[in-house]
């Protein structure tokens, strides 16, 4: 199986934040609404959307809408993969 380096380049880059590793980190706990996520920062709304925009073009959160409500969880799967990737020898 060839490697996807361009998918490995977006994951990290994406994890090149301190904010984004600070989500990242409360989702590997549950699934949070984007309102629970803000509440755990000192940032605009727009600003956690474009955090959560990286987050999910990268491939390593997943975001679903739940009524009115945006809810992230952590796509397990490019988790694996970056997992994987980081080791290999």
């Amino acid at each position: 199986m060839e490697k996807d380096y361009r998918k490995y380049a977006l994951i990290l880059k994406a994890l090149s934040d301190e904010t984004r590793i600070k989500i990242f980190d409360m989702l590997s706990k549950d699934e949070l609404c984007a309102c629970n996520i803000l509440e755990q920062f000192e940032i605009t709304q727009p600003t956690l959307s474009h955090h959560m925009k990286t987050l999910c073009d990268s491939g390593l959160v997943n975001s679903r809408k739940d009524g009115v409500w945006m809810k992230y969880s952590i796509n397990r799967d490019n988790l694996e993969m970056i997992k994987g990737f980081l080791n290999s020898k």
